[in-house]
């Protein structure tokens, strides 16, 4: 399943650029015709506006664009935790891609907005919400493993932990993100369960990779103000 996601994020970026190709009055096929090399500038977002995938231009500070940003930053710290659970040598990596990968596909579902774009655009950056499913399959098994909660407790309990904490937190803030584009009914609701499933799932493997690391789980405590003689 992994392969077939990554695959799929992949035929979207080449259909993304064909599409930017041929706007531009390239063809995108032959050896003859060649398009020029991709570059990572574009210069269009100099005026301080960005291009959706369904074809406007807005603000860089648009619901659509913090949106976006918040995936983006949501999918870079998973791919700080993954690292550190690489090293840790825990059994993360294959999902945590996975993920990622997914959250590529949630991104481009933000940026096509439902009132604009077109039959093409909505059938290219539908959302596949079977992630869901293994989401909730995962949270179930590494539960099992793990001490019942009977408290609150404090993000830590080792970098993996620590890291994995963190994207939980930004994942959150994702879901928030995204709540204005759901009420208006601009992007797929599977999106928010998505996100809301997965901020679940990052908190069982924060937990998970602190047990696995033998380190003890932090538990909140109310401070008690020092009485003054």
């Amino acid at each position: 399943m992994l392969r077939s996601i990554c695959l799929r994020c992949s035929r979207l970026l080449m259909a993304d650029m064909n599409g930017l190709s041929n706007s531009k009055g390239y063809s995108s096929g032959t050896k003859k015709d060649k398009p020029p090399a991709f570059k990572i500038y574009t210069k269009t977002g100099d005026q301080g506006t960005s291009g959706t995938i369904a074809g406007d231009r807005r603000p860089k500070d648009d619901v659509i664009f913090e949106a976006l940003g918040t995936t983006d930053e949501l999918t870079s710290s998973i791919g700080l935790a993954r690292e550190f659970c690489t090293e840790a040598n825990l059994d993360l990596e294959e999902q945590l891609v996975q993920i990622q990968c997914v959250i590529q596909d949630a991104g481009s579902n933000i940026a096509t907005s439902k009132s604009i774009a077109s039959p093409n655009q909505l059938r290219a950056t539908e959302f596949d919400n079977t992630i869901v499913e293994d989401l909730e399959a995962w949270i179930d098994t590494y539960t099992v493993d793990l001490p019942p909660l009977k408290n609150f407790i404090l993000p830590g309990g080792g970098k993996s932990s620590s890291s994995l904490h963190l994207a939980r937190a930004i994942c959150r803030r994702a879901e928030r993100r995204i709540s204005p584009l759901l009420r208006d009914d601009e992007i797929n609701p599977e999106v928010g369960r998505f996100l809301n499933r997965l901020s679940d799932y990052l908190f069982t493997i924060a937990r998970y990779a602190a047990y696995k690391e033998g380190r003890d789980e932090t538990i909140y405590r109310k401070v008690r103000r020092r009485k003054t003689e």
